[in-house]
């Protein structure tokens, strides 16, 4: 593995973010039912859309919110995405990906960030733990409540 790093999502990034080719089953994870029915309420200029790049391959997308006035806690600084391509999978990238989001809150004076994920065996509840989340709660579709004190 190269040099991790991000940048912007742009016309040079979008294509290559969106051909990642994930794990099978986990396409089923992608978006939580509450992201789907809170999307409305994201703050456009809020926005945090990210590629991240092992040397100059696009191997990982994020894509977080920062939304002081969001009417629910959990939209404030809240993680909605992240992809990793099957083969960077288990080399850190999603790790560096949810530091660089941990650290951008810390920037902007958020005291902890959150993510909403899906139950089950294929999804991401085993990696949010890994790098801190904790469950805090759940959500109106029965998904997981996670929180990263920062």
């Amino acid at each position: 593995m190269g040099e991790l790093r991000l940048n912007e999502l742009n016309a040079e990034t979008i294509s290559a973010a969106n051909r990642l080719t994930l794990k099978p089953g986990q396409e089923d994870f992608l978006e939580p039912e509450t992201y789907t029915h809170a999307e409305q309420q994201l703050d456009p200029a809020g926005s945090w859309p990210r590629v991240i790049l092992d040397d100059d391959e696009v191997v990982g997308y994020i894509m977080g919110a920062f939304d002081e006035d969001a009417p629910e806690e959990f939209l404030r600084a809240a993680l909605w995405r992240v992809n990793v391509s099957a083969k960077a999978q288990g080399r850190g990238v999603g790790r560096f990906a949810v530091a660089a989001f941990a650290d951008e809150a810390r920037k902007r004076g958020y005291s902890r960030a959150t993510v909403v994920w899906a139950p089950g065996d294929a999804g991401p509840g085993a990696f949010f733990e890994s790098v801190g989340f904790r469950v805090i709660g759940q959500t109106p579709f029965g998904e997981n409540l996670g929180a990263l004190d920062l």
